[in-house]
């Protein structure tokens, strides 16, 4: 929150609190809640629908409608009884500010000849995105004075963005089962009042001669037991999908029908993935997508860099050098590490990744993971950075304020420091009566105000990565269980999968499921442990271990939400 802004909250005084109702789309602050701010008023009325379809508040004894669209911004103002209020006198402004920008814009609010104030400004350019409006008005008939209120709108999204979302929500085409996308742009089908998009033009045709049947978006799936007759299609394709597992080596192997293609699972526990991810599944199986490898090289952690040769690249030292010799090639250009005077090493959310010259580095810090995951498909798991701040392990949490939201401890300071700002809010983190600290996916995140702790738990990952591209690597936080640290590996029983030992223990209890398939750890002979960037996680079978290895940062992110910090290897 801006503090001029608050500043301003604090001499409007919002009296009047209108009952919450289910909030029209435009108007959210979902996930931060200001409650708690010290020295800090944010008494700001709870939304609800007016007339024109947007939200309405009160404020100094009138209500206030305001309709955000792609053309501007829209005042209607009623008296306490909902009766229009005559605005032909009235003027003032809008302050506007886009979300995760720090610049402000102002636009006049006018009398518009049909009852309302406007702003008409062209917001196009920013569809889909959450704005903050700062509004004060004069001249309003039956306002107790000069009127200033806060909302927070979100600017309507555009035809091409919501088709998009709705895409992105489908996945897959009802009638063939293929990815949307893998067949050029997908087509919408208009079906009883709602729409569905599918992979091609020819399957539009079967949406429309059987639209009850498609009108779901999804392929339907039924589940059989395999029989005889699927002997040839089972040989075909020989392994589970979900497991990896040879078809036939936990019993007769069930069949799964997504659409009209058949596949074969090793066990019942596997359905309810098939059901989940339907077109990852089907491309897996029909060729679309290549099995993830699996990742070989043992996690570990390596200095954050020395020597910068430009900002946010370092040289290399001996300590990179077994790193080097893994992972051998850039994943930006694909040429070889030391091809144009590299190689280099960047942060990339924590971890080290090298590059072959300093220009590369712009690629990785603009999208981390996709970098990661080039290296991981390629059988290459970065190594931990070490904290910028010096020790890279900090106490899970000193006093509690809020569930999950600790006040800091000294432990702490160097990290603060290090760390400066508050990544949601992108204010200074004792703005709000901060430092506080929350785990996000079993590092330490420093945020303004305990308002903060929602938008880091929903999405860990994401603001970890707003800290590795300002330079800020968060420390580990010491799991909740005890101990930090467990050994690497008991007795190997496949490339990179370890039976548990004494020292596991506690850990495994802490755990309790495995984060691949949501069964008990001892479910499938298990518990199990493998390497998932630096940190152990406990599965049920050895067949988990690849999904792991593939997207060691999905399945750690899964444990974080269940409340489980999983432990460092040694």
């Amino acid at each position: 929150m801006n503090l001029r802004l608050a500043k301003i909250m604090g001499v409007a005084v919002l009296t009047a609190m209108v009952p919450s109702y289910s909030a029209v789309a435009q108007t959210s602050h979902q996930g931060h809640d200001h409650t708690n701010h010290q020295g800090h008023s944010h008494a700001v009325p709870s939304p609800t629908a007016g007339p024109h379809g947007g939200s309405v508040r009160q404020a100094n004894g009138v209500q206030f409608e305001t309709v955000v669209t792609q053309g501007g911004i829209q005042l209607f103002i009623y008296d306490k009884a909902g009766q229009p209020v005559a605005v032909d006198q009235g003027r003032g402004a809008a302050s506007l500010r886009v979300a995760g920008n720090a610049k402000r814009y102002r636009y006049d609010l006018l009398p518009d000849g049909k009852g309302g104030l406007t702003a008409p400004v062209n917001l196009s350019k920013i569809a889909g995105r959450q704005i903050e409006l700062d509004v004060q008005l004069v001249g309003i008939s039956g306002a107790t004075g000069r009127v200033a209120f806060q909302e927070v709108a979100s600017v309507p999204p555009s035809e091409s963005q919501l088709a998009e979302a709705a895409i992105a929500r489908q996945k897959i085409c009802p009638v063939s089962g293929k990815p949307l996308g893998s067949m050029g742009q997908p087509v919408a089908v208009d079906v009883d009042g709602g729409r569905v998009y599918v992979c091609c033009s020819g399957c539009a045709g079967a949406v429309k001669a059987e639209p009850a049947k498609y009108a779901a978006g999804r392929p339907e799936i039924t589940v059989t037991s395999a029989t005889e007759s699927d002997a040839a299609l089972i040989k075909r394709q020989a392994k589970c999908p979900v497991m990896d597992e040879s078809l036939g080596s936990m019993g007769q192997p069930v069949k799964v029908m997504v659409g009209d293609k058949p596949i074969f699972l090793c066990c019942k526990g596997c359905i309810k993935k098939i059901k989940a991810e339907p077109a990852k599944y089907l491309a897996m199986v029909y060729g679309n997508q290549p099995p993830a490898q699996a990742v070989t090289k043992a996690a570990s952690i390596v200095p954050s860099g020395s020597e910068e040769v430009r900002a946010g690249v370092f040289k290399v030292s001996a300590e990179d050098a077994p790193f080097i010799a893994a992972q051998k090639s850039c994943p930006v250009m694909d040429a070889p590490l030391d091809a144009m005077g590299g190689p280099y090493k960047v942060n990339a959310a924590g971890k080290a990744i090298y590059i072959c010259c300093p220009g590369c580095a712009k690629k990785i810090a603009a999208e981390p993971q996709k970098y990661l995951n080039i290296l991981a498909k390629q059988g290459v798991n970065a190594p931990a950075l070490q904290s910028n701040a010096g020790a890279a392990v900090v106490p899970a949490g000193g006093q509690q304020v809020r569930a999950g939201v600790f006040k800091v401890t000294a432990a702490d300071a160097r990290f603060v420091a290090a760390q400066k700002r508050c990544p949601v809010m992108d204010e200074p983190l004792d703005a709000m009566g901060g430092p506080y600290k929350v785990n996000a996916a079993g590092k330490a995140i420093y945020i303004c105000c305990p308002g903060c702790a929602k938008k880091i738990a929903a999405e860990p990952q994401k603001y970890l990565d707003i800290l590795a591209k300002q330079g800020v690597n968060a420390p580990v936080v010491q799991s909740k269980v005890g101990a930090a640290v467990v050994p690497a590996g008991g007795q190997e029983v496949r490339a990179g999968v370890f039976k548990v030992t004494a020292a596991d223990a506690r850990f495994v209890a802490a755990q309790k499921r495995c984060p691949v398939m949501d069964e008990p750890l001892d479910a499938m002979g298990g518990p199990y442990k493998v390497n998932a960037a630096g940190k152990a996680i406990y599965i049920c079978c050895p067949g988990c271990a690849k999904k792991i290895a593939a997207e060691p940062q999905k399945y750690l992110g899964i444990l974080a939400k269940q409340g489980v910090n999983a432990p460092l290897l040694r």
